[in-house]
């Protein structure tokens, strides 16, 4: 048992009959009740605070795709919040986990990156907000062509960062189908539309979570997937900084897709990218199945994201939002703070086939100290709420929905209550929890969107 669940009452019973997952009851989730937070009524407030209770998640996955986890580690579902998107009936949302637990320790003084549940399958997650708690109504495997999981696990040898087990001593295999899943939004037919990091990469998957196709960078060159792969992304994303490719995605009303990457390029190199405050939005459409647009966004100082933060290369951009027309809520944010701005995606802001998409442009995109300077059409912004500012909204945000005209919910990532470090794990190799919680919280601003 995972330490926060001490005193809790944990939730095991699973449907059975080989359903997806139909319903997991998550009870007596612990958290302020509805209408918590208080605050003024010309100040962004919280207004309701549910938690996700704990489910382990051998048994989560082992629901949708039998005997894929033999052990968990004790580790609990979690992760779910990386994306949240708008489900139809009032309080309930599909969410997306990314690839799963994972953490860093250092051996020899080098980091390695370890995968303590390595058969973990990224899964879409319906969830229901009730009360104080958070309660898994459904969750869809994501599966490639031939129904087998598509895993967490990085792609490729040399790219990609190497695989170890929790404890970073024994080397795990590549797997080319792997997904790091970011971002999520449903289509009109029912599908669904995902962003992943490793690609970085837009994915097509049906209604089931099947992958359908997966859209990567011109020159990616990625062999060996059990799912169509289609290189129709501008190869200049193969400069995407290691973990930081696509996070967030929005789907605007005529049906376009909208993908964030996450932090700045390392073009030319990663030096550059660290330092840079400038990354970039591609517009697809999948009528066209192409990007028609591409647009240069502009970060804010960190301290002014974060006061408490003085390195540049924490800042990241993990939602966008749809909120009408061309119009996009974009988060910039670190761990520990997240500010959204507002965003028209202006047709005279598009550089798709410009200098900037070469990477052998001097300075880079990336490099100048002030784009707009150099004829560079940044798209202005507007900023909407400090999230850190407001009292009871917790670290690591990384999905964002619109409520109605003043109300968001947001999810954090809770990285599965993982630690980076040797201690993560205990002697017997079981997670020491962080006691971070999966919860989604609704913030009412003080003027419509």
């Amino acid at each position: 048992m995972s330490p926060h669940a001490t005193g809790r009452r944990r939730t095991h019973r699973l449907v059975a009959g080989g359903v997806p997952l139909a319903v997991i009851a998550a009870l007596a989730a612990a958290g302020p009740a509805a209408g918590a937070g208080g605050g003024h009524a010309d100040e962004a407030h919280v207004v309701r605070t549910a938690t996700l209770d704990d489910i382990p998640l051998a048994a989560f996955s082992n629901a949708l795709l039998p005997g894929s986890v033999a052990d968990d580690r004790g580790v609990d579902l979690g992760g779910i919040g990386s994306d949240l998107y708008p489900a139809g009936r009032r309080g309930e949302f599909w969410t997306v986990t990314d690839r799963g637990p994972n953490g860093q320790i250092k051996v020899d003084g080098k980091k390695r990156r370890t995968f303590p549940v390595p058969g973990f399958d990224p899964a879409i997650v319906k969830i229901r907000v009730t009360g104080s708690a958070v309660k898994v109504l459904d969750a869809i495997p994501i599966t490639t062509a031939s129904g087998k999981a598509v895993t967490g696990l990085p792609n490729q040898e040399g790219r990609d960062e190497a695989p170890y087990t929790y404890d970073a001593r024994t080397p795990l295999t590549y797997d080319p189908n792997g997904l790091d899943t970011e971002g999520i939004v449903r289509a009109a037919d029912g599908s669904f539309w995902l962003v992943d990091e490793y690609g970085p990469s837009l994915v097509h998957a049906s209604a089931r979570g099947k992958v359908l196709t997966r859209y990567v960078p011109e020159g990616l060159g990625l062999t060996g997937t059990d799912y169509r792969v289609v290189e129709a992304l501008p190869s200049v994303l193969l400069h995407r900084k290691t973990n930081r490719g696509f996070e967030g995605l929005a789907q605007l009303p005529g049906g376009d897709l909208v993908m964030a990457v996450q932090s700045p390029l390392s073009l030319p190199d990663a030096d550059a990218g660290e330092a840079s405050r400038t990354t970039r939005l591609l517009r697809f459409s999948p009528k066209k199945k192409a990007i028609t647009a591409e647009y240069a966004y502009r970060f804010d100082p960190v301290n002014v994201v974060d006061p408490s933060e003085g390195d540049t290369s924490e800042l990241k951009i993990s939602s966008v939002v749809a909120v009408g027309g061309n119009r996009l809520l974009v988060e910039e944010r670190t761990d520990k703070a997240a500010r959204l701005q507002l965003v028209r995606l202006d047709r005279s802001a598009n550089i798709l086939g410009s200098r900037w998409d070469d990477d052998a442009t001097s300075p880079s995109l990336e490099q100048l100290d002030d784009p707009a300077a150099s004829g560079v059409p940044v798209l202005p912004k507007r900023l909407v709420v400090d999230l850190g500012t407001v009292a009871g909204v917790p670290g690591k945000i990384e999905g964002i929905a619109r409520v109605d005209h003043d109300t968001l919910a947001l999810i954090n990532d809770n990285d599965f209550g993982m630690t980076d470090g040797a201690d993560a794990f205990d002697a017997r190799g079981r997670l020491v929890d962080s006691g971070v919680e999966t919860s989604v919280i609704y913030v009412r601003l003080p003027r419509g969107i």
